[in-house]
């Protein structure tokens, strides 16, 4: 009997996904039907986002699991409806598309990009940069996507300090835990990237108090989550000079809307949540192998704490 698998996601997407789940399912070896439509108590796994429409699984009497192609996993989380396992995305296209995006914008600031790319005045200043072993970089957040980044801008020689809610041991960046070491790891940030998940407890991650502990005028990267800023609180702090500027790429209102102060705040780069992106191919990959591994009895990968909120 083969197993029923709802495909609950932008409509848009079921076309590409249709033929890359029944293709990474089949050479699986799962016989299963893929469909957008099924009575709720025939289906055994959900391949979920939240712009599906899909808010009540309390009818899916039979449901094995929810598989998110999302990384974030704030707007199910805390879905009362929801008693199965849920798993969220971790695929290496989005890994590696994320590093790429972080480390690009790194290197812009490391290397003053925007003075020679933007100010074209006749002026001959060689002002050269230092090296990246003199750069002191904090990533805030080192699940998956944090730590590839990390390792990423370290093997570039960056002096990287990451800080996550509990210790992580990652060859050649210094790991801090625990409020005491969130305080250090700012005080050291002269470059500092947003990587923390969007839970009650990461909400405003940045405020006033934060920010006072940064370098003064340091650069912020938030390819992250909009809520971990508080948005007026930065605004205060690049108006003074406490940072010099801000690549955001993530908000809590999107589309970012067009009178938002961002938008013209000279020391603002506004960018399209576009760090990276959930690529079908690698994404269906990730999905196929939690259903086989549901089919035969073992372990899912990628499980969400719920208690956490990732």
């Amino acid at each position: 009997m083969p197993v029923n698998v709802l495909f609950s996601a932008r409509p848009a997407l079921w076309p590409v996904y249709e033929p890359l789940l029944t293709r990474y399912l089949a050479e699986a070896g799962v016989e299963a039907e893929i469909s957008t439509e099924f009575d709720p108590d025939q289906v055994d796994y959900v391949v979920y986002a939240p712009n599906g429409g899909l808010l009540d699984f309390s009818p899916f009497s039979r449901l094995k699991a929810v598989l998110s192609l999302w990384a974030g996993v704030e707007k199910i989380a805390d879905n009362d409806t929801l008693s199965v396992p849920l798993a969220r995305m971790v695929d290496h296209g989005l890994t590696q598309g994320m590093t790429e995006w972080v480390v690009g914008h790194v290197l812009r600031y490391h290397l003053g990009m925007d003075r020679h790319i933007t100010i074209q005045d006749g002026v001959w200043a060689p002002d050269a940069p230092p090296l990246a072993q003199q750069r002191n970089l904090c990533i805030l957040g080192l699940g998956a996507l944090g730590e590839a980044a990390a390792r990423a801008l370290a093997s570039l020689n960056f002096t990287v300090t990451g800080w996550s809610r509990t210790a992580k041991d990652i060859p050649g960046v210094t790991s801090l835990h625990g409020p005491d070491g969130l305080r250090d790891a700012l005080s050291r940030a002269e470059i500092l990237v947003l990587l923390l998940p969007d839970t009650a407890a990461t909400e405003n991650a940045l405020n006033a108090e934060t920010l006072a502990l940064l370098p003064k005028g340091a650069r912020i990267i938030n390819p992250g989550r909009g809520p971990l800023i508080d948005d007026e609180a930065l605004l205060d702090a690049l108006n003074s000079g406490q940072v010099g500027h801000a690549t955001l790429d993530v908000f809590r209102v999107e589309p970012l809307p067009p009178d938002h102060p961002y938008w013209s705040h000279p020391n603002v780069t506004v960018t399209p949540h576009i760090a990276s992106e959930t690529r079908p191919v690698t994404a269906a990959q990730v999905i196929c192998e939690n259903i086989r591994r549901g089919e035969a009895g073992e372990p899912f990968v990628h499980l969400v704490d719920r208690t956490l909120g990732y």
